[in-house]
Formats: structure tokens, sequence, C-alpha cells
């Protein structure tokens, strides 16, 4: 669900070679009206893809000469609230959205009725961020690594469970992927919220779970959950005991993204400048260190290509899981 990273270096030496964006007075070079701008947030208060938001929307006066981003949060249905109000506005760089996978590329094939079409309604500006997620098992499962879960399950099939954030969730389609390429059944029990899903598994209600590292990370410091594999091949320096899953299942890829779109229709220039502002603020030692410490998320970048590129890629990618495994969320 990610791609590779830019090297650090290389993100901020692009960045820094970029021109001045809107010193102070002179934001008529952005076609931005002297008002704040509104990021739209897809999700509630508190959890990891608000924590971005905020984090970018501190530097962006930084970076524009003092304009200001207000994060608005439209949580419900799986991000697709958000987007349906966002994929209504104008095109005029006052309303932006930080990006997920539900309400900007897989909503409609999860939701049918739903009345607009994600990989069309918003116009790609930057990909910005990518976590890791964790396959996580309750203590009480015998399995010492993701081979022995994989025999065990096939030793039983649909004989264990495992906790997700809700049908068409990235932690749901994490696991299905998982199942699918394994050649395993279980049985999933969704609940309303990342925190939900985390607590089901530690209670011992399910037993497995494929979280976002930041979701899961403390309760495995804590010993009330173990870490049996990490989504990316690249692992993940907070959890060094756990392989990635890519070991056992080759070619194994999964984490979470967020990035900013707007609404479809936005002029080319108008994108451009955009896409160099958050770039700048990606690139940024302090924002990406917050990133990591808060969320173990690494920063991507790149152009609205490389961005609406990644978001085809993931249609293509989970539309088939989507439909074997007829997940719906009407």
């Amino acid at each position: 669900m990610d791609r590779p990273m830019p090297g650090r270096r290389a993100l901020l030496l692009t960045a820094l070679a970029a021109p001045a964006l809107w010193p102070a007075g002179s934001r008529a070079q952005a076609n931005w009206p002297d008002r704040p701008i509104r990021l739209v947030v897809p999700f509630g208060p508190g959890g990891a893809i608000d924590t971005l938001s905020r984090t970018v929307a501190a530097k962006f006066p930084e970076v524009t000469g003092g304009q200001t981003l207000v994060v608005e949060n439209r949580p419900g249905a799986g991000g697709t609230i958000a987007g349906q109000a966002v994929a209504r506005e104008k095109p005029d760089g006052l309303t932006l959205m930080m990006a997920d996978v539900g309400a900007n590329a897989i909503g409609k094939e999860l939701n049918p009725s739903l009345s607009y079409d994600p990989p069309t309604a918003f116009t790609p500006i930057i990909h910005l961020v990518n976590l890791p997620a964790v396959l996580m098992a309750h203590p009480s499962v015998t399995a010492r690594t993701m081979q022995e879960v994989i025999e065990q399950a096939k030793a039983k099939p649909d004989g264990f469970t495992y906790s997700s954030a809700g049908n068409g969730n990235g932690s749901h389609l994490f696991m299905a992927l998982f199942l699918k390429e394994a050649g395993i059944r279980m049985v999933h029990v969704p609940y309303r919220s990342g925190s939900e899903m985390v607590t089901a598994l530690i209670r011992g209600d399910a037993q497995f779970g494929f979280p976002t590292v930041s979701s899961g990370i403390g309760q495995i410091r804590q010993g009330n959950a173990k870490a049996l594999g990490i989504g990316n091949p690249e692992g993940t320096p907070l959890l060094p005991d756990a392989p990635p899953v890519s070991s056992v299942l080759p070619g194994f890829r999964v984490a979470v993204w967020h990035g900013i779109v707007a609404p479809a229709g936005m002029e080319p220039a108008m994108v451009q400048r955009i896409n160099q502002v958050f770039g700048r603020i990606a690139a940024m030692p302090d924002v990406q260190q917050r990133i990591f410490e808060t969320q173990a998320g690494t920063v991507v970048g790149g152009s609205p290509e490389d961005f609406a590129g990644h978001i085809r890629s993931e249609v293509a990618r989970w539309t088939p899981i989507i439909r074997e495994g007829g997940i719906r969320t009407e």
C-alpha cells in the first residue's frame, strides 16, 4: 500500500532547491485569497491522521508567509462523509483534504451507492507519509512466528478470530491480504475504531489484528500483545525484533498512507504551488522527527503525478481483494 520513500537527504535538497514560496506580503502570487484555508480530515480528533494534519498545519504559516491552514474534522462512513463534502467544493485552493485510501481511492468499491467516485473526484497533490502496520497476536496464541500462525490456521480453519477498525478499514484489508496470500481463513470481528480493535485484541476477544505500529506499540511493549510481523519490507526500528511479513510471504507490502488532495479540476499551476508548500513542510527535520516519534511514519513526498499513480495502483490492488471477500461498508 506504499511505495519506496525517497532518501531523506534527497527530499531535503529538493525542497531547499525550490524557490522561496510566499514570503510575507506575496500571497497573491499563489492566487489564494487572503483568508484561512481548510484542511478537511476524514476522521475524528486524536487519531494518527488528525495528529499528522495538525503537525502540518502548525508549519503552514511559516512556509506561506502567514497563511493559515485550519484543520476541520469530518468523521464518518469510513472517511467518505468528508470525501463527499470536499468533492463538491470549488478547486480554488481554499479547501484541501488529508487523503485516505477509503475516501480517496476505494470508497465506491466498498459502497457502490456512494455519491462520488473517489479516483476521479479529486486532484492529487502530494503523497505525504506512509505509516507501517504490525501483525499482532494475543499472548494466549502459542504460535511464536508467522509461519507457525499459518501452520496452525491451516490445521484449524476458521479457528481463529481477528479484529479490525471496521469493514473496509485498512486493518481489515491488510489482514484479508495476509490470509489470502497465506492460504488460510480466520473469522473477522469488526469494531468502530483502531483503539477499539486493539482493546478487543488485548482482552482476548480476538486473537489477531493488523493495526498501525503507532496504535499497537504501547500494548506490545507492555507485554499485552505480541508483534509477529511488520507490513512493510523495511520493518521498523521501533520494533526491531518483528520481521517483515515479506520474509514469509514474498512481495507482501502494506502501510497506511496519507496525502493532500483538492477537488477535481484544479489548475496545474496551483497544484504545483501547493505541492511545493507541503513538500517543504514534509522536508523539515522536526516534522519528520515528529511523524516518526508519534506515528512511526516516514515521509514520502514527490510530484502530483507520483501521487496520482499511487492512488491508481491502490484502486487496482485492493479492488479484487474487496470483491473476492465481499467486503462492504454500506
